[in-house]
């Protein structure tokens, strides 16, 4: 109010100087002072003013002028002022109007008031409260007003099943009567959980621009600070906020820094994590009710969250955001697709059968690397060609051009790939060989890519033996070809790999015969690390034999395949020593032992083409796994 106040009163004073300036008299004629003399002299001056520098007067017709006093003294004008009867009147001196002299004898309060509220102001955070030293408790949550979110449910692909369940909450937020007439009540609180980059923090903007209403967005970390008990107290501002603009959308992104299980016994009985989060629980449903205000979460760990945010009346939807199919991949593309000028050729079908496994946001980078590669060579349309090569970078690094290798390193870099390509080629349920490489990409000095024919649901155990079967095909094509002590670190990568999938499949998959489908885990309590073996020392003995016995029966048959087939290793090796890069064709011709098809111009079909027919053993079954993106299959 008193900010107001000085408002008004500064805008009327300069309006009322404004008016004043505007009434006062027209400026007069200016006379030279020779003239001036003259029309004394000839008796038409009636009467004058003298104010300092300005000689100011009537004519006898009535008309006003005035005059500049030369610096000069003329000790001669009064005389003749007198001698032709002008009447000489004194300056008169300036009066100051009533609201000049209030404005001068109000101005130091004026001013003191005006600082005294700048610096309140700045103390509480400035003009939104946000920032200052006493905003510690306010809460950081950005307001986004009805017109500010422009994302709609058209701007989400790939998720149709999430937008389904999250749609009745746009009704309920357009029109609550509809749904209160019969007595039923909105979900207080939507938790959507899911793998990173699959669209949940795009699913709950659209939500807000749908439904027209405001939309809180803040952070799970935002709450948590050194000071005890302001994680609280930015949970009740927050809600505080909310209340007032129902109905709103509060969205908390991942919350999992706020939420965990409590009890952990870190923190003694004053955890400002815990309070924090005791105070979210009565927010969303204590006494003092948040009608309007719906509030949607997102984590990647719901696992960890404590069970009583999870309970119906809090957080009573869970909305799971999983990784798109064939079909959403193609929706996604053709959405990021509409901001990129594209060739006719483009297909997204043909694209999204290319790219199992990967998130929205992987996709949209895969678009956004296209049209770079296209800016890079200067085109103006973007192709397949620079899809193919932007999905290459993504899967497997950036090359590493500037990168010289000797000749015996890259020989030995080729045995090393076309191990893996060749185990893999052979062994049953194994993805098809996609591209082999020696040119260095990332840290990789080579790279083997495996590229699954569709989406995958689950993996067989024949399906994870084989995977570890071709991950030991490159150290074992380096050990015989170059014997034991020639080994290089270069499989550190794929031994590593192996024993997390051996170990997993013993301690958590129940895929071992000996030890039984029991889980063999840790109990990590509160916080990761933490926990301690829930089997005794006789159980852990048996977990390494087993998994010992399972990495050595893999490593023996992808050895027994490699020494059946060292001809093919030999060939491929001269081929990736000659192309440095080959593809699923050539690999073909290598696998049947036929001349090696030079590499092929590129045509549009080549993004879909996944390595031709596998000639494996058993058949190919689909499995939900996504292919670690910027992981290759195999790199040496």
């Amino acid at each position: 109010m008193a900010k107001n106040l000085v408002l008004w009163l500064v805008i009327a004073v300069v309006l009322f100087s404004v008016f004043q300036n505007f009434s006062e008299t027209k400026p007069r004629d200016e006379l030279s002072y020779s003239e001036f003399v003259h029309e004394v002299q000839d008796r038409q001056i009636k009467e004058i003013v003298v104010d300092g520098m300005y000689i100011r007067g009537i004519r006898q017709d009535g008309k006003s002028f005035s005059v500049v006093k030369p610096s000069l003294p003329d000790l001669e004008l009064m005389d003749d002022l007198i001698e032709n009867n002008v009447e000489v009147i004194g300056a008169k001196p300036e009066q100051t109007s009533l609201w000049q002299q209030l404005l001068v004898a109000s101005f130091p309060i004026l001013l003191f008031i005006a600082v005294f509220i700048f610096f309140m102001r700045q103390m509480q955070g400035g003009a939104g409260g946000r920032g200052g030293p006493m905003s510690f408790a306010k809460s950081k949550a950005k307001l986004l007003g009805e017109d500010q979110v422009k994302t709609t449910f058209a701007d989400v692909a790939g998720v149709d099943e999430a937008k389904e369940e999250v749609q009745e909450l746009v009704e309920y937020l357009r029109d609550p009567s509809k749904f209160q007439r019969l007595g039923g009540q909105i979900p207080r609180g939507v938790l959507m959980s899911g793998p990173p980059g699959t669209g949940k923090t795009l699913l709950a903007k659209a939500i807000a621009g749908e439904a027209k209403v405001p939309f809180f967005s803040i952070s799970g970390s935002d709450f948590v600070e050194m000071f005890v008990g302001v994680g609280a107290s930015r949970v009740r501002d927050m809600f505080d906020q909310a209340k007032k603009q129902s109905p709103c959308i509060i969205f908390i992104d991942e919350i999992d820094a706020v939420g965990r299980h409590r009890g952990g016994g870190h923190g003694g009985g004053h955890d400002e994590r815990e309070q924090t989060l005791n105070q979210l629980l009565v927010e969303m449903d204590g006494f003092e009710g948040s009608e309007g205000v719906i509030v949607i979460a997102a984590t990647n760990r719901p696992d960890v969250l404590d069970k009583a945010l999870l309970r119906p009346g809090r957080f009573d939807r869970q909305v799971f955001v999983g990784l798109p199919d064939i079909r959403g991949r193609e929706q996604i593309l053709k959405v990021h697709m509409r901001k990129v000028p594209m060739d006719d050729k483009v297909q997204a079908s043909i694209i999204g059968r290319g790219t199992p496994g990967f998130s929205g946001a992987d996709l949209a980078n895969l678009v956004n690397e296209a049209a770079l590669f296209a800016a890079r060579a200067n085109k103006r349309l973007v192709t397949m060609e620079e899809f193919e090569k932007a999905r290459d970078k993504i899967l497997m690094g950036a090359e590493r051009k500037s990168m010289v290798m000797s000749e015996k390193e890259k020989e030995n870099t080729a045995y090393h790939e076309a191990g893996h390509a060749i185990v893999g080629r052979i062994v049953p349920e194994h993805d098809p060989v996609h591209k082999v490489s020696i040119i260095p990409r990332g840290r990789a000095l080579g790279v083997t890519q495996f590229l699954p024919e569709e989406d995958k649901y689950s993996h067989s155990k024949r399906g994870l033996e084989s995977n570890l079967c071709s991950l030991f095909g490159g150290r074992i094509a380096e050990e015989m070809t170059l014997g034991f002590d020639g080994v290089t670190t270069g499989a550190s990568n794929d031994i590593e790999r192996a024993t997390n999938i051996a170990r997993n499949m013993v301690t958590k998959w129940g895929l071992s015969e000996k030890l039984g489908p029991l889980h063999y885990g840790e109990d990590e309590g509160a916080y990761p690390g933490m926990g301690a073996p829930q089997y005794s020392g006789q159980t852990s003995n048996q977990i390494d034999e087993e998994v010992r016995s399972i990495i050595d029966a893999t490593y023996a048959k992808a050895k027994q395949i490699l020494e059946e087939n060292r001809d093919i290793l030999e060939a491929m090796k001269d081929a990736l020593m000659e192309y440095e890069t080959i593809d699923a064709e050539q690999v073909d011709d290598l696998m049947a032992r036929r001349k090696v098809r030079p590499p092929r111009d590129w045509h549009n079909n080549d993004f879909g083409d996944f390595g031709g027919n596998s000639e494996k053993g058993g058949n190919s079954k689909t499995s939900d796994s996504k292919p670690s993106i910027g992981k290759p299959a195999s790199e040496h």
